[in-house]
C-alpha cells in the first residue's frame, strides 16, 4: 500500500462541496472503505483502483501535493460530483501551509514567464517603438498585490509601501476588507464542531473547516486559518481511530482558535520569511524526528548561536515516521558535509550568509556555505549556561510564551536523580514523571524511557517540554549522563536506540532515590477533564455534569466553580416562544461559556504549576 499524499485544503473542501445531498450522508462510510482501495503510483501522481472500471487519477504539484481541483480526476460517469473522488480526497492528510505556499509561488513564477514571453513576442512584431508599457502587478491568493519583477530596481526601492502591504487590525471598524467575515466563519465552524463533539463531526464539519481556513487566509488571518486546518485533521485522525490522536491537543487547538477570533488581533504573514544573516556559529544540541499528521515527517536539529539564543536546522518532507530518521542523516546547508544527527550529538558550525527566518529557523540558499567547527558537551560553556537557570523560572518563561513561539521557546534544561517509581527528582524543582513525546513504534522514545528509568539513582540531564495535559510529567526528548569511563553519554531519545552496555554498571548511591511526582488539585483535573469530555461528545456531555459546581467551590476555586456552572446552563438551556414551540440552541452562548472555563483552566493549571515548581 502506497500512502495518499497531500491536498490543499481548497481541493478537499471543493470536493465535498460538489457532493449531492444524497452523496453526502454516505460520505463517510465510503472514507473508511477507501482505506482499502489499492494505490499505484505512475509517473506523474498516483492512481487509486476503486473498482475494474474506476479509478481516481491524483497528480502532483512541483510541491509533491494536490494542488488544484482539475489535478483529481475520476474516471466515473458522475464525476468530479462523485463519492469516489470526494473520499479519496478526504481520506488525504491536508498538506502544510508552506507546501501550498510553494505551489502558489511556482504557479506566479510560471504566469510572469508567460506574460514576459507574450511581451517579448509582441514587440517583436511591432513595426516601431511602441508607448513605455504600464508596471504590471499580479495578485496571488492571499488578496494582497505581489510586484512583477520586471519593473526597475529604483522605483521598486523609492515606492512608498501601500496600506495592503501593511498588517491590518480586526475585527475592528479599520480591518482588512473580509477579515470580519472570515473570523466569524471561523467562529461559526468550531462552534459547530464543539456541539456536535468528535464523536458527531462528519464530512459536513470538516468541509466547514476547510472553508472557513480558506477564507481566513484570503483575508490575511493565516495562522488562525493554519490551526482550521489543524483541528480538521484531528477530526480526521479520530475518525480513523488513528493511534496519535490526542483528545487534549484538539481542545488547546479548538481553545485557541475560538479565542484568536473573538479578541483583536493582527494580520500574519503568509509564508515564512527567511532573510539574509551575517556570519553564525552554532554549538548543536539535540536532534528530534518531526512526524505529523498531515502526512510530513523528518528531523529538526536545535543548536545554540552566540547570543544565547536557540536555532532550527530541518531536513521535513512528506513522509512517515521512517523517513524521520532517514532525515537525521542529511546535511547541515553549505556543503560541510556536516550530517544533522552529529551537529546535534556535540559538532559545531559555521555558516556564512545563512537565511534565518525571525523565529530563528535557518533555510538553505544559494548563497549559504558551511564549514564545520568544534562542538560542546552540554557540562561545557556555553550549553551549560541554559540549565543553570532555575527550573520554576524556564517553566514561567515556556507558559508566557505565546502559541507561535521562537525556535526552541518550549524546551526546558533540567538537572536530576531517577527516584526508585521511575520519576526525575528535579534539582531545585519537583518530581515528574518521565513520558514518551511519541509512541509510534518507529521511534524509540518508550523503549528508551524504560531502560532509563529501571536505573534508579542514575543521575540525569535532559531536555524536555511540559505537557499540560499531563501536569505531573514531562516529555523528555534528549538525556546526558556519566558513563562507566567518566565521560558524558549523551542521546536523542527519539533517534537512538539505547542498550544496557551504554549506561554505568553500578549506580551511585543517591540520597533521593524516593519521591512523590507532581499532583495538582483533583478538582482542577476534574474541570480539565470536563472541558475535555465537552470537546468528544458535544452538548448533551456538558449539560449531564451537574456536581462539578460545588466540588470546585467547596475547595475554593470560587472561579472555575462560575465557570462550570455557566458551562452547565448554557448547555442545557432550551427556550420556547410565546407559542410553546422550542427554539433552537444558542450555540454562541455555549461556545462563550465553554470557552471561558477551557481557558480558565489552563491559567489555573499554568499558576499552580509554577507556584509547584517554585516551592
Amino acid at each position: 500500500m502506497t500512502a495518499l499524499p497531500p491536498v490543499s485544503t481548497e481541493v478537499a473542501a471543493a470536493a465535498l462541496d460538489l457532493l449531492p445531498a444524497r452523496l453526502r450522508k454516505r460520505l463517510d462510510g465510503a472514507v473508511a472503505k477507501a482505506a482499502g482501495w489499492p494505490v499505484q503510483v505512475v509517473a506523474d501522481g498516483l492512481v487509486v483502483r476503486v473498482a475494474e472500471d474506476t479509478a481516481v487519477t491524483l497528480v502532483l504539484s512541483p510541491a509533491g501535493i494536490v494542488a488544484d481541483a482539475d489535478d483529481a480526476v475520476c474516471s466515473c460517469l458522475l464525476a468530479p460530483a462523485c463519492l469516489h473522488r470526494a473520499a479519496v480526497l478526504s481520506s488525504a492528510p491536508l498538506a502544510e501551509p508552506h507546501a501550498e505556499a510553494e505551489h502558489e509561488e511556482v504557479e506566479h513564477e510560471e504566469v510572469e514567464h508567460e506574460e514576459a514571453e507574450h511581451r517579448e513576442a509582441d514587440g517583436d512584431e511591432s513595426t516601431g517603438p511602441g508607448p513605455e508599457p504600464e508596471a504590471a502587478s499580479t495578485t496571488d491568493r492571499t488578496g494582497s498585490p505581489t510586484p512583477d519583477h520586471t519593473r526597475s530596481l529604483t522605483s521598486e526601492h523609492t515606492r512608498p509601501p501601500t496600506p495592503e502591504q501593511e498588517p491590518q487590525p480586526y475585527p475592528g471598524a479599520d480591518g482588512t476588507p473580509g477579515v470580519p467575515a472570515a473570523a466569524h466563519a471561523l467562529w461559526e465552524a468550531g462552534t459547530e464542531v464543539l456541539s456536535t463533539g468528535v464523536t458527531g463531526a462528519g464530512a459536513h464539519h470538516r468541509a466547514q473547516l476547510l472553508h472557513a481556513a480558506h477564507s481566513a487566509r484570503l483575508a490575511g488571518l493565516h495562522e488562525e486559518s493554519a490551526t482550521a486546518v489543524r483541528i480538521a485533521r484531528h477530526l480526521g485522525a479520530a475518525r480513523e481511530n488513528d493511534p496519535a490522536f490526542r483528545l487534549a491537543e484538539l481542545t488547546d487547538e479548538l481553545t485557541g482558535l475560538l479565542d484568536a477570533v473573538r479578541r483583536p488581533g493582527r494580520a500574519t504573514a503568509a509564508r515564512r520569511d527567511y532573510r539574509p544573516g551575517g556570519p553564525l556559529r552554532l554549538h548543536g544540541l539535540f536532534t528530534e524526528p518531526v512526524v505529523t499528521a498531515s502526512g510530513y515527517s523528518g528531523a529538526t536539529t536545535h543548536a545554540l548561536a552566540p547570543d544565547g539564543t536557540l536555532r532550527t536546522l530541518s531536513d521535513i518532507a512528506p513522509g512517515g515516521p521512517g523517513r524521520a530518521v532517514q532525515a537525521a542523516g542529511s546535511s547541515v546547508p553549505g556543503g560541510c558535509a556536516l550530517p544533522l544527527r552529529e551537529l546535534g550529538a556535540g559538532g559545531g558550525v559555521i555558516l556564512t550568509s545563512p537565511t534565518v527566518s525571525a523565529d530563528g529557523r535557518i533555510g538553505g540558499g544559494k548563497q549559504v556555505r558551511s564549514v564545520r567547527a568544534s562542538g560542546a558537551e552540554w557540562h561545557e560553556a556555553p550549553l551549560d549556561a541554559l540549565w543553570q537557570q532555575p527550573p520554576s523560572a524556564q517553566l514561567a518563561a515556556v507558559l508566557r510564551a505565546p502559541a507561535a513561539s521562537p525556535a526552541g521557546g518550549g524546551l526546558l534544561f533540567l538537572d536530576g536523580t531517577l527516584t526508585t517509581d521511575g520519576a526525575l527528582a528535579v534539582t531545585r524543582g519537583p518530581v515528574l514523571r518521565l513520558l514518551a513525546p511519541d509512541e509510534r513504534p518507529e521511534l524509540p522514545y518508550a523503549e528508551n524511557l524504560r531502560l532509563l528509568t529501571s536505573y534508579p539513582g542514575l543521575p540525569l540531564r535532559l531536555i524536555g517540554r511540559i505537557r499540560q495535559d499531563r501536569p505531573g510529567g514531562i516529555s523528555v526528548l534528549a538525556a546526558s549522563w556519566t558513563a562507566t569511563d567518566g565521560s558524558e553519554f549523551r542521546a536523542d531519545l527519539g533517534l537512538r536506540r539505547l542498550n544496557r552496555a551504554q549506561l554505568p554498571s553500578v549506580v551511585p548511591p543517591s540520597g533521593s532515590m524516593t519521591g512523590t511526582p507532581l499532583v495538582l488539585p483533583v478538582e482542577l483535573d476534574l474541570l480539565r477533564r470536563a472541558v475535555d469530555r465537552t470537546v468528544a461528545g458535544g452538548r448533551p456531555v456538558a449539560a449531564a455534569d451537574d456536581e462539578l459546581p460545588g466540588r470546585l467551590r467547596a475547595a475554593g476555586l470560587t472561579t472555575g466553580a462560575d465557570c462550570a456552572h455557566a458551562l452547565t446552563e448554557a448547555a442545557a438551556a432550551r427556550h420556547h416562544d410565546v407559542l410553546g414551540r422550542l427554539l433552537p440552541t444558542d450555540k454562541d452562548a455555549f461556545a462563550t461559556a465553554w470557552l471561558a472555563t477551557a481557558l480558565y483552566a489552563r491559567a489555573a493549571v499554568a499558576a499552580l504549576l509554577v507556584a509547584a515548581w517554585t516551592a
